[in-house]
């Protein structure tokens, strides 16, 4: 929304590249500025004694990624009709915050009622939250009790939405720049 704001965006998409690449570029770009984030977060999980394997390290960064990049293009659907910033301030708290809740990150969902668990299904952010929960509880007696379904079938869920939110959220994003 900033490049928008600054008509950044139209200056870029005046290149004869495609609206994908660049779009996918800027998306991977804000992926790699996170990961820095999430490494304090994981250096404060060990200070305040989260026990780790370290075999889990490297999965837990290919994860981490695969959630920076799920969550990008989930906002580029989000934020493609937003005009200003204050917009989006406003509105995303309303679609994040019941993705918190939804999405198990506080604590594992079992047994959820049949309606909560259809909302929690539709909640893109569960995904990552359970393919991140599968690596770290990878080999532990824990795994049955707090991953809801198979890693794979995360990552499978996950791909598929990552393409339809950046097909859409792009689409959209590039029709906004052309009734500017």
């Amino acid at each position: 929304i900033e490049d928008r704001e600054n008509d950044f965006s139209q200056e870029i998409f005046v290149s004869p590249i495609s609206r994908y690449s660049i779009v996918f570029g800027k998306i991977l770009g804000e992926s790699l500025v996170a990961l820095p984030q999430g490494l304090a977060i994981v250096i404060f999980a060990v200070v305040v004694g989260v026990p780790f394997h370290l075999a889990n390290i490297p999965g837990l960064i290919v994860v981490s990624l695969a959630a920076c990049l799920f969550g990008a293009a989930f906002g580029l659907l989000v934020l493609s009709n937003l005009g200003s910033q204050r917009s989006a301030n406003q509105i995303f708290p309303f679609i994040m915050l019941p993705q918190f809740l939804l999405a198990g990150v506080f604590a594992p969902l079992k047994n959820l009622p049949w309606y909560l668990e259809i909302a929690s299904r539709l909640s893109p952010m569960r995904y990552a939250v359970d393919l991140t929960r599968g690596v770290f509880y990878a080999g532990l007696p824990d795994f049955p009790k707090v991953v809801l379904d198979p890693p794979i079938f995360n990552l499978a869920v996950m791909s598929s939405m990552f393409a339809l939110f950046m097909l859409l959220g792009t689409l959209l994003f590039v029709r906004g720049e052309r009734n500017r």
